[in-house]
């Protein structure tokens, strides 16, 4: 019990950094966004769309801003859409980014609570899969409660399910390190990169949800012995009655073949950008000074998206 209140009394302090007080949240202006050795040559890479149809947290212009901007300087055509998933809208696409959606119920204040309804129709999910059964490339991100509850359908589509929760390692909220050492980040060809300069042997995130993987995914960040899905009815309220579940051997990344396409799958979003939060303005994301591996990871992702690197 007094692990557990130890625990809430670090979420409530998280809350000015990654809770409803978004508006406290936003890009690094100062984030370093360059790119040593592109992949790609200006404007020569794939069409990269980013979510901005479905309530999303993180957008182009956005907290998703330096994302973007990283994955510009590795060539790629990069832009925002605030449209639906059809086949039209995604005949065009090569990768397709989404990150923290929601449905509508669930947006603005007040609204992170349950119910968590999916983000996306029906028809959107199945146009979305045929898609990238066809050749297209997603990275579906979901965060902690709700987002994790809002792309669950989407998800579940191809075999990932999501804790809607905040995941932590119990009795702490400190940002979580993963290591090829200790076992909780896999060595992989997206770990590996092109060579060794961009080989990946720790990484950053900052709390997030877990899921569980179809047999035919391939691992990356493996959550270890000793972490907790707290899966409260509203988000950042806590007490000793929250549900917990155990997710040792759950997982905050991995990589998928589908069909002709790919699909990586992640659940947690500060990650991939490079945010500043809260009144001293601490900075959350790749521009961290303990996450100096971040932005190769995320590089080397979306490479591994667009075929750049092998499976």
């Amino acid at each position: 019990m007094r692990a557990l209140f130890r625990t809430l009394a670090c979420l409530t302090a998280a809350v000015l950094l990654t809770g409803p007080v978004a508006a406290q949240q936003g890009p690094d202006p100062d984030a370093d966004l360059t790119v040593a050795r592109s992949a790609w040559a200006a404007g020569a890479g794939p069409r990269v769309i980013i979510d901005g149809g479905h309530h999303n947290f993180h957008t182009v212009d956005g907290r998703f801003a330096p994302f973007a901007a990283v994955l510009r300087a590795d060539g790629y055509r990069v832009e925002g859409r605030a449209t639906s998933f059809t086949a039209e809208s995604l005949k065009d696409v090569d990768i397709l980014v989404v990150s923290n959606a929601l449905n509508g119920v669930n947006d603005g204040n007040g609204g992170w609570k349950l119910p968590t309804p999916s983000a996306f129709t029906a028809a959107e999910i199945a146009a979305v899969k045929a898609w990238v059964e066809g050749g297209g490339s997603l990275l579906l991100i979901a965060d902690h409660m709700p987002f994790a509850g809002s792309a669950e359908d989407l998800a579940s589509a191809f075999g990932f399910h999501f804790s809607n929760g905040f995941v932590l390692r119990e009795g702490t909220m400190a940002p979580d390190l993963f290591s090829i050492a200790d076992g909780t980040l896999v060595d992989d060809p997206v770990t590996r990169g092109r060579d060794d300069s961009e080989r990946i042997d720790r990484l950053r995130t900052f709390t997030g949800s877990a899921f569980r993987a179809p047999a035919a995914a391939r691992p990356l960040v493996v959550l270890p012995k000793g972490y907790v899905s707290l899966e409260p009815a509203v988000a950042w309220t806590f007490d000793d009655r929250t549900p917990k579940q155990d997710v040792a051997g759950a997982l905050q990344g991995a990589v998928m073949r589908v069909g002709k396409g790919r699909i990586a799958v992640f659940g947690e979003a500060a990650m991939f950008s490079a945010q500043v939060g809260g009144p001293n303005r601490n900075k959350m994301g790749f521009n961290a000074p303990d996450a100096p591996r971040n932005k190769q990871f995320m590089l080397n992702l979306v490479r591994w998206l667009a075929g750049v690197l092998p499976d």
